[in-house]
């Protein structure tokens, strides 16, 4: 057994006040001057404590609690390997920590204990992915959930994995190759996709060991990739299924189309940002009209006019009525004629009122066109280049394009003029390039009647979106869904099941298929036995696979394994409200498809991490902005636990704002819970001392009458313990996170550090019989091991830590039961501690404006009626102990004192007085004199500030707010002008009544 040093005892005792952490404050914080609710700077008591040499002869006749060195929980594994608390939690000890719950099993669901399981599956992060704050969210708010329901005794799992990320991965692996002088086409599909598994193996697990830094207590064991067999599986077993349903169809159809990538992108892979651009103002000629008869169309995007399948004007708009049904020469095209036609459409306010229509080239006008039955005009080669519907321009580039169109029509007269126009540009997430909407023949699956199902289960009440508000956002999405372009031109992904018929073009001439040798079969069986047969080259979109996340990942479409029918429908998911429509609904859509159940019964949205720059309207972080915070770089720094705290904070569904404020001050929380760990254990006996644990043990908690016998600090926090955990607990089970941290914060610092366990050495140092030492021991153990079991699912690493340096703990924090709700607690001590608290605030803080020395211990006279006096009186000890007061000359009475007219008099509470002798407090001779002085200075320059405000040149030619700001410190001096005046009365009265 390790014993704590002579050192260390002597830090233990060396003043009534923690050990702090915060040492920023020194020199500038009084501790009298404390409130409720004001948590750092009560960290800094200890800095304002008196030296060695001052200390009184009280606090050194007490004794010395005999000190315990810890027993650890598993000891010849070598993980918890001292006994003794160093200064601060050492952060390097987390992945000592991690590694030891999961090397234990921690993490896999205990099916034995029988009850409703709690089944989360991770939004799986881009193999390609570093971590970043995204991610760091929602692994906090996961295994918060996890850790939580774990504690309360329910089967839990959290089924972790990654995404194979088709563009991502294809572009990484790409360059790599262009470094090497290597391109994909050169290699050939399979040599290619070999490449890209060679890069996964090397890198693969960069991610998730960075999610295990984080504290993600997932069942790895369970770990999947989306194109690993299983799920695999799933996805090829879903595309026949939804094809033989008639869901999924081939189509030509206006997509995002990034040339560069050569591929269909989804919506979420386009990101759109404000850009400086251009408006071309071009004059399209009526055909058969005079030389005046022309109208002019505004477009940024001049290139697409070849496309143009008519020109749209409002049939309310008298300005061109008169052209309705005539026809327009489109310009450049060799005189290529189109309608004029009208619709509501056209708001004749915008621009010039007058609007071309490239159906082929813009999602809006291909909408309008389908309505309308116009015909589709692509002028566009897929790398971005026009065709020969361009003319002379065929095989260029689009931007080239329009210099040299712009030019062209200067020259013909044509080009009225072009102006700066703010842009809305469309650009691929991966490769940056702008995307360019295109006409393309893709796989697609029809949306209608799987989104009708999807609102009717959270409709009837069999999913519950939290927050709530984001219901109207999922219902108006799914109310207006498009059909889901599916297919993409990669090589890298869950390749297409579609094989096609050689010699056969026909759109019906395919087979759908699990693999080529059931495809051949029945192509053989459609079309005779000399039939050849070749795969789509497509691949589908990620989207695709993710959708199928949370049951795949059970066993689907094996829906009789152990997995599925355990754990599923899971019970949560938990992630970005950006990704709402994009993976939340279709997974939702689905999950009922083909399993006939919601895949989940809650959905949990968090918001986005922005940075703290208020004047910058709290940016998005992103790389391009440079306000990215590198989680690993926060971790070394301030710890995993205070990361996860700072994050936990916030409201389900808003953006957090982090800051490095918020940081700061949750690892001064961590440090504050560690030091609060070394009072505890210091002031526990040695494991060793049977008789001292038996009396320990003895006390119990968890009944009215055990609880109504204790004294009134210990009644007071063991009260408040008992409605935090019920709070705590209705909290966490609402998801109400942000409260979660918030309530424990302010019931540890407020109320256990700062002052119970100030209260509780006056039970420790006292001398006498061990009685009531060993009732505090008890109560600092029980309060404070419950505050762990509290915060462990926010803060894991920090809590475990100390839990296993408690004495007798027999399994991890990880796997402890919650604790207990609905114990007993006493409303009546609650609101009796409060006027405890009042009072000693009182005078702490008449002690702090008298400049009375920290190390003084002064006289009082506590005035209340009988039954106050009785209870304040009962705790004389811990009042003295907490105000600095003379033990000896402390009294109790029910009316004032006969010289009351020389005490400050402090009134505390309705009904609760202090009286304060003035000469017990400062030399009132010396003091009458420093204020004197004090105060003719504060007079002078009053006086000043005065005669500024007097001149009316001064008000009226100097800015408002240097006005405003003397007219503020005048009246802030007029104020302690009148409270010195009143001080130097009650000095002078008193001094006057002394002679």
């Amino acid at each position: 057994m390790t014993s704590i040093s002579p050192h260390k005892q002597t830090m233990a005792l060396c003043g009534p006040f923690l050990l702090s952490s915060c040492p920023a404050h020194r020199l500038k914080f009084n501790p009298f001057l404390l409130t409720k609710h004001s948590p750092l700077p009560s960290s800094t008591l200890s800095l304002c404590r008196p030296s060695l040499t001052s200390i009184s002869p009280w606090q050194f006749n007490r004794p010395r609690p005999r000190f315990f060195a810890a027993s650890v929980a598993a000891p010849e594994n070598g993980v918890f390997p001292s006994s003794e608390l160093a200064k601060s939690f050492d952060f390097s000890a987390e992945e000592r920590i991690y590694n030891w719950w999961e090397s234990q099993g921690y993490f896999k669901p205990s099916v034995h204990r029988g009850s409703e399981p709690f089944v989360l599956s991770m939004p799986p992060p881009n193999v390609t992915g570093y971590l970043h704050m995204g991610h760091a969210i929602f692994v906090t708010l996961e295994d918060i959930m996890v850790r939580y329901h774990r504690m309360k005794g329910r089967p839990t799992l959290w089924i972790p994995g990654t995404d194979h990320a088709g563009i991502a991965t294809q572009l990484v692996v790409e360059k790599m190759l262009q470094s090497e002088g290597m391109k994909r086409t050169e290699m050939g599909r399979d040599d290619f996709i070999n490449r890209v598994w060679e890069w996964k193996e090397k890198h693969g697990a960069r991610i998730t060991n960075q999610i295990k830094r984080l504290g993600a207590s997932c069942d790895w064991t369970r770990e999947h990739f989306t194109l690993d067999e299983q799920l695999s599986r799933a996805v090829i077993e879903a595309f026949i299924k939804l094809h033989d349903k008639g869901l999924i169809y081939q189509g030509s159809y206006l997509v995002n189309w990034s040339p560069n990538l050569q591929t269909a992108v989804s919506d979420l892979e386009v990101e759109y940002s404000e850009e400086p651009g251009t408006l071309y103002h071009i004059n399209y000629r009526v055909a058969g009209g005079t030389r005046s008869d022309f109208l002019t169309i505004a477009t940024t995007r001049p290139e697409t006019l070849f496309g143009d399948v008519a020109i749209a004007v409002n049939p309310d708009d008298d300005r061109y009525s008169k052209y309705i049904g005539k026809m327009a020469i489109v310009p450049m095209t060799y005189g290529r004629h189109v309608p004029i036609i009208s619709d509501k459409y056209v708001d004749k306010d915008f621009g010039t009122g007058v609007l071309k229509i490239s159906p082929g080239h813009d999602h809006n006008d291909y909408i309008l066109a389908r309505k309308l039955g116009l015909p589709i005009l692509n002028v566009m080669n897929k790398d971005g280049t026009l065709n020969d519907v361009a003319g002379l321009y065929c095989g260029l580039d689009r931007f080239e394009v329009r210099k040299q169109l712009w030019a062209d029509l200067e020259e013909t007269g044509l080009a009225v003029k072009k102006e700066p126009h703010t842009l809305r540009v469309p650009r691929s997430q991966r490769g940056g390039e702008i995307i360019e909407p295109l006409v393309s023949k893709q796989w697609f699956v029809n949306m209608e009647s799987l989104a009708e199902k999807a609102l009717h289960a959270v409709h009837k009440g069999e999913i519950t979106i939290m927050p709530e508000r984001f219901e109207k956002i999922y219902n108006h999405w799914l109310s207006n869904i498009k059909d889901w372009c599916i297919s993409r031109q990669l090589w890298w992904g869950h390749r297409i099941p579609v094989w096609y018929i050689e010699g056969r073009s026909g759109e019906e001439d395919y087979i759908v298929a699990r693999n080529e040798v059931e495809a051949l079969e029945k192509a053989r069986e459609k079309y005779g036995e000399g039939v050849e047969i070749y795969q789509d080259p497509d691949v589908l979109d990620t989207w695709f696979s993710s959708a199928l996340w949370p049951f795949s990942t059970l066993g689907w479409p094996n829906e009789s394994s152990e997995d599925f029918k355990r754990f599923y429908p899971t019970t949560m998911l938990e992630t970005g409200h950006d990704i709402l429509f994009f993976w939340v609904a279709r997974m939702v859509m689905m999950g009922i498809e083909l399993t006939g159940k919601v895949p989940f019964s809650n959905i949990y949205l968090h918001g986005l991490i922005r940075d703290a720059q208020v004047s910058r309207a709290w940016r998005k972080m992103s790389k391009t902005l440079g306000n990215v915070i590198d989680p690993l770089d926060t971790i070394k720094e301030y710890g995993t636990d205070a990361l996860r705290f700072t994050l936990a904070l916030g409201t389900a569904g808003q953006d957090l704002n982090l800051s490095m404020e918020r940081l700061t001050a949750n690892k001064a929380f961590t440090n504050k819970l560690w030091n609060a760990g070394k009072f505890v254990l210091q002031n526990l006996p040695s494991q060793t001392d049977a008789s001292a644990w038996e009396a320990i043990l003895a006390h119990k908690f968890d009944a009215e009458e055990s609880l109504l016998r204790l004294p009134l600090p210990e009644r007071w926090v063991v009260s408040e313990l008992h409605v935090l955990t019920d709070t705590v607990t209705a909290s966490y089970d609402k998801y109400f996170f942000g409260d979660v941290g918030r309530e424990v914060y302010d019931f540890f610092w407020s109320d256990f550090a700062d002052w119970y366990i100030e209260a509780s050495k006056a039970r420790l140092y006292q001398s006498g019989g061990n009685s009531t030492a060993s009732l505090a021991q008890a109560v600092l153990l029980y309060v404070f091991e419950n505050i762990l079991k509290l915060l462990h699912p926010f803060m894991p690493f920090v809590t475990e830590e100390l839990w296993q340096a408690l004495p007798n703990r027999k399994e991890a924090l990880i796997i402890s039961s919650w604790p207990q709700t609905s114990l007993p607690r006493h409303a009546n001590s609650i609101r009796q501690f409060e006027n405890f608290q009042a009072l000693t605030r009182a005078i702490r803080n008449a002690r702090a404006e008298y400049s009375v020395e920290p190390a003084k211990r002064i006289s009082a006279w506590i005035v209340a009626n009988k039954d106050v006096v009785q209870y304040i009186s009962n705790e004389k000890e811990v009042l003295a102990l907490l105000s600095r007061l003379d033990t000896e000359n402390v009294h109790f009475a029910t009316s004032p004192p006969g010289e009351a007219n020389k005490c400050v008099h402090l009134v505390a509470s309705e009904g609760l007085e202090a009286y304060l002798p003035l000469a017990d407090m400062v030399d009132i001779s010396a003091e009458v004199d420093r204020l004197s002085k004090r105060l003719a200075k504060m007079q002078t320059e009053y006086e000043g500030l005065v005669a500024r405000l007097g001149s009316p040149k001064f008000v009226e030619k100097a800015p408002e707010d240097v006005v405003r700001g003397v007219r503020e410190k005048a009246a802030e001096a007029e104020e302690k002008i009148h409270l010195t005046k009143k001080r130097l009365e009650l000095l002078r009265s008193s001094a006057l009544v002394s002679q």
